[in-house]
């Protein structure tokens, strides 16, 4: 795909949108089990990645990720809930041996297998707790077609910069429907480059240095040892119990992504005057979104509408925001409130409003109507 800086509209869909800007950021290899609704981004990633290969099963494209990371590769995959639910054990390990990668999940509806080709947005509370200890994962929600360019860039350069497995959550209809696009508009994208280490230096393999990030040796190296392990482990990547190293090591998991989390949050707002209601929403139906607060600002009605990018950690602007309206409204395509009681817990607050749909895309009638006053 060929940008410059005339208007060049094409026929496009999220997902080659998406390979191409992970592309430019400095991914480099593809692994992955097709699976529908991803398939377009497999199909897409054997044309432009230097390296792809297919592997026979979900569990195996993790693991052989996690060990081309260990080379200096960024691998990338790409898969639905069964496959990521296959994947998470090995996504853990990865997470431990702090090995950049990045999974898209194209969300489709379940439980189980669910319905391949029915969209859906049922994999966030999953996302929240998918690492043993309740451990943060960056997770980013492209919500138009530009975000799908900038967020997947985006979702490289974070697990580039913080030595850390990445989501970038999406849904059928964003990777799989064809749509009219200027891409002249898009951002430019360069590769992010690994935090390196001096060959003079001591190595430590988890070193807890100052900004919390170890610098990366990649194997096999003839001048330092290198170990990696998914293991509770020291500086040194060594095997321990429960030292006061070895957890203090763990611990810099958790403080190393949210030290960074301003620098990965993304968010549009846009505030009226006025206004003492705040929509929000992510993804898909931020569209549906978009559409409601015109209209229901052309009735008269005054609103603001949040759209979040950065799912994961929650960001505390995002309360800052909520905190000076009166009446919030959440759509998302769920039944069961999962990024709503993310934010606020099993009991919704009586200002919080949530809306959802099981099966079928949120419509802006849905939203008018079910935050009506």
């Amino acid at each position: 795909m060929q940008k410059n800086n005339s208007q060049e509209s094409v026929l496009i869909d999220g997902s080659r949108l998406m390979i191409e800007a992970m592309a430019r950021a400095g991914a480099d290899t593809f692994i992955g089990y097709p699976i529908t609704p991803a398939n377009l981004l497999y199909l897409y990633a054997t044309q432009r990645f230097e390296l792809m290969l297919p592997a026979p099963d979900e569990i195996t494209t993790i693991q052989w990720m996690t060990g081309l990371a260990a080379t200096g590769r960024i691998p990338v995959t790409a898969t639905s809930f069964p496959g990521f639910a296959l994947m998470i054990e090995s996504i853990n390990m990865a997470y431990m041996m702090e090995l950049p990668m990045v999974i898209v999940l194209a969300q489709r509806l379940g439980p189980a297998t669910g319905t391949a080709t029915c969209g859906a947005q049922g994999d966030i509370a999953l996302l929240r707790g998918m690492y043993s200890g309740g451990f943060s994962i960056p997770v980013f929600s492209p919500s138009a077609y530009s975000d799908s360019w900038t967020m997947a860039g985006e979702a490289v350069r974070v697990a580039i910069k913080l030595r850390t497995p990445v989501v970038l959550l999406t849904s059928k209809e964003e990777v799989m429907t064809h749509k009219n696009f200027d891409i002249s508009h898009l951002p430019e994208i360069t590769a992010t480059q690994m935090k390196g280490f001096d060959l003079a230096d001591e190595y430590r393999t988890y070193a807890n240095t100052e900004d919390k990030i170890p610098p990366f040796l990649a194997v096999p190296n003839n001048k330092h040892q290198i170990r990696i392990t998914a293991s509770t482990h020291d500086t040194k990547g060594i095997l321990q119990h429960s030292t006061e190293e070895a957890i203090d090591n763990t611990l810099r998991l958790q403080e190393k992504t949210m030290k960074y989390l301003d620098d990965f949050t993304h968010y549009d707002l846009d505030e009226q005057a006025g206004a003492t209601k705040l929509l929000i929403s992510f993804g898909i139906t931020a569209l549906a979104a978009l559409d409601a607060v015109n209209r229901m600002r052309t009735s008269g009605e005054k609103i603001s509408l949040l759209t979040i990018k950065t799912l994961l950690p929650v960001p505390p602007v995002y309360y800052e925001i909520m905190d000076k309206y009166s009446n919030i409204i959440i759509a998302e395509e769920n039944s069961t409130a999962q990024y709503s009681k993310i934010l606020f817990g099993d009991r919704l607050p009586k200002n919080v409003t949530h809306i959802g749909t099981f099966g079928r895309m949120i419509t802006p009638s849905d939203i008018i109507n079910g935050g009506a006053e």
